[in-house]
């Protein structure tokens, strides 16, 4: 017979933790068989039962060995069920965020400012995509007043599922951007699926959506599904805004004065790098005002956080300066990595960017273009790791090229900085996840 949600939710509230893979089984936790790619965790449900999981769920009869194996028709559909019907008994404030750049930062922002009046949970590390959204809602519990719920998306339909789990009552696309082209099927695609969480807003009129009035896109997106409550932020002294600010000092780390409705002024130093991180705070800022904070509190939110997930952080080195943001990659975070690094004050500057992944179609363009940006910078170096980048080497014969070196892997890149290393500069170090970039890091 197989196991109804209900009948999982019930056990769930005896052993709330979840577990997916047997190498850090949980003690009394119910263990869920996901599938992958290389793998069917179903073979391994009878090792996690022995390992100390109360039950295991699995999709494979062959593998109920007992009252201690729970079958269902689908492991994945049957965590998602789960996950949606305990966001169904919460009764607090969720807020889901999207955007193809900084949604992380931004998400690790809000929770800093709001967790100085509330206990709130957010998304841990990258747990944004259809297993991660759903493991992050099964934390939730009554102790906990609001989360921040990040989600990813790398094709259309995808945040509408996310949405459909997490069941935002609060709602933020950072930005729109041209990233996961190939799954999305370009620029229109990504905007289409970020979209998808306007979209679930506009269902009722209670929910919320903060919006960036410089964003031109994002201003078209949200006028066009007629969203009923939105509170605006920006850089601009727009009297809509609920939060206005702008950057008094860009040197290494950010500092902004921000200005609320009742027109009070107040400057805030972060700890991140970037003029582009701007938005990122606002929103944070923002959304501390519309729950009820004081200057105080957010501002010792934004002061006190610190980045350590390889996304704008800095790293002094004996004789460098790194701004480590090799995370990831798209066209669209490339060009303001470069605007700043062409902003930022120092006597050598050095660009090292990666290759960008999942471009599809437009890769040679995409990567054409990043060549032509970082050309056009104020820089002293430029270094071109990847097999995408190295391709396009001809498509910019015509510029000049001096100073500028190109790898066709991080591994020629790492024997070629051991031959000629970079000293008393500042570096900007940026790639796609897949390239690794962070093995570079010890060269400096």
């Amino acid at each position: 017979m197989k196991t109804t949600t209900e009948q999982l939710y019930q056990l769930f509230l005896h052993h709330t933790v979840i577990s997916t893979d047997t190498r850090k089984i949980a003690p009394d936790s119910l263990f869920f068989a996901l599938k992958g790619d290389r793998f069917d965790a179903n073979t391994f449900a009878q090792k996690a039962v022995e390992a100390g999981a109360a039950y295991a769920v699995i999709d494979n009869p062959e593998y109920a060995l007992g009252e201690k194996f729970l079958l269902v028709d689908d492991v994945l559909t049957a965590l998602q069920d789960l996950a949606r019907h305990h966001r169904q008994q919460l009764n607090i404030p969720v807020i889901g965020l999207t955007g193809t750049n900084g949604k992380t930062t931004t998400k690790e922002l809000i929770n800093a400012v709001l967790s100085h009046r509330f206990k709130t949970l957010a998304t841990q590390g990258n747990l944004n995509n259809h297993i991660g959204v759903p493991l992050t809602i099964l934390t939730i519990d009554s102790s906990h007043q609001m989360a921040v719920i990040e989600m990813g998306a790398n094709h259309q339909k995808e945040i509408a599922l996310l949405c459909s789990i997490a069941q935002p009552t609060h709602g933020l696309i950072t930005n729109v951007g041209k990233a996961h082209l190939e799954g999305f099927g370009g620029i229109e695609g990504v905007k289409k699926g970020k979209g998808e969480l306007y979209d679930y807003l506009r269902q009722s009129e209670s929910k919320v959506a903060f919006v960036n009035s410089d964003d031109a896109t994002l201003l078209e997106m949200q006028k066009a599904r007629d969203l009923k409550n939105v509170v605006y932020y920006g850089k601009n002294a727009n009297p809509d805004n609920l939060v206005s600010g702008r950057l008094l000092d860009n040197s290494t780390f950010l500092t902004l004065k921000w200005n609320d409705r009742k027109s009070s002024s107040y400057n805030v130093k972060s700890q991140l790098t970037g003029s582009y991180n701007l938005d990122n705070i606002l929103a944070a800022i923002c959304i501390g005002c519309f729950f009820g904070l004081n200057c105080d509190e957010i501002n010792q939110g934004i002061e006190g956080y610190q980045p350590k997930n390889n996304r704008s952080q800095i790293m002094q080195t004996a004789t460098n300066t790194l701004i480590c943001d090799f995370y990831n990659a798209n066209p669209s975070s490339m060009f303001v990595a470069i605007e700043n690094m062409d902003k930022v004050q120092a006597t050598h500057k050095v660009m090292i960017l990666g290759d960008m992944f999942e471009m599809g179609a437009e890769s040679a363009v995409e990567h054409t273009s990043v060549i032509q940006k970082a050309m056009s910078a104020q820089v002293d170096e430029r270094i071109f790791i990847g097999k995408d980048f190295s391709s396009q080497q001809s498509e910019v014969q015509n510029t000049n090229l001096i100073n500028t070196t190109f790898y066709l892997t991080a591994e020629d890149a790492i024997i070629g900085l051991k031959t000629n290393p970079i000293t008393n500069a500042t570096i900007l170090i940026k790639g796609s996840r897949g390239m690794a970039l962070e093995r570079l890091v010890e060269l400096f």
